[in-house]
């Protein structure tokens, strides 16, 4: 629990968007992969070691890259994986603002992924050539809410409700 919070002491929480079409779709896909791999462990031994590889690459994605809530707090913005935890303080978030797909380009030019991508949205870092490496937990292709942070890398994140939680972080925080 985050202390000094507006509604009654409690954070607003919003849970990571559902995935855009392409993203799920992608997801589907390669959700194939380990099933197929079993599938032919069953009947070559030899492949069960890459099946149980790619099952848990892609249990530590879920568990620990993609992000399934973010609760904004008066004191801070806490970023909530299944086995991990991060906050940020408001107090560093300099700027909140929602983005499309091409002023996102806009902002960062060139950019390439580093991290997990594909598989439930993108995660991890975004190298740019205008900005450097942005932190990215994104799980559409809209809905883009960049966090800026005046000490610190921005971070690019799709909330769902992305409106409301920009509202929300741009908004100051309570005086208590």
């Amino acid at each position: 629990m985050i202390p000094g919070n507006r509604e009654g002491g409690r954070p607003r929480v919003f849970r990571l968007a559902p995935m855009s079409a392409g993203i799920l779709a992608l997801t589907i896909g390669l959700g194939a992969l380990p099933v197929a791999l079993a599938i032919a462990a069953a009947r070559q031994r030899l492949l069960a070691l890459p099946a149980l590889l790619v099952a848990g690459i892609y249990l530590w994605i879920w568990l620990r890259f993609r992000p399934t809530r973010f609760e904004v707090g008066d004191e801070a913005l806490v970023v909530a994986w299944p086995l991990k935890r991060r906050q940020l303080s408001r107090r560093g978030i300099t700027g909140v603002r929602l983005l499309d797909r091409s002023a996102l380009r806009a902002e960062v030019g060139w950019a390439a992924r580093v991290g997990a991508g594909g598989l439930f949205g993108a995660f991890g870092w975004l190298w740019t050539s205008r900005r450097g490496i942005v932190q990215m937990y994104v799980s559409r292709t809209d809905g883009l809410v960049w966090i800026e942070r005046g000490g610190g890398r921005p971070w690019l994140v799709t909330p769902e409700r992305p409106e409301a939680f920009a509202r929300a972080l741009g908004e100051p925080p309570a005086r208590t």
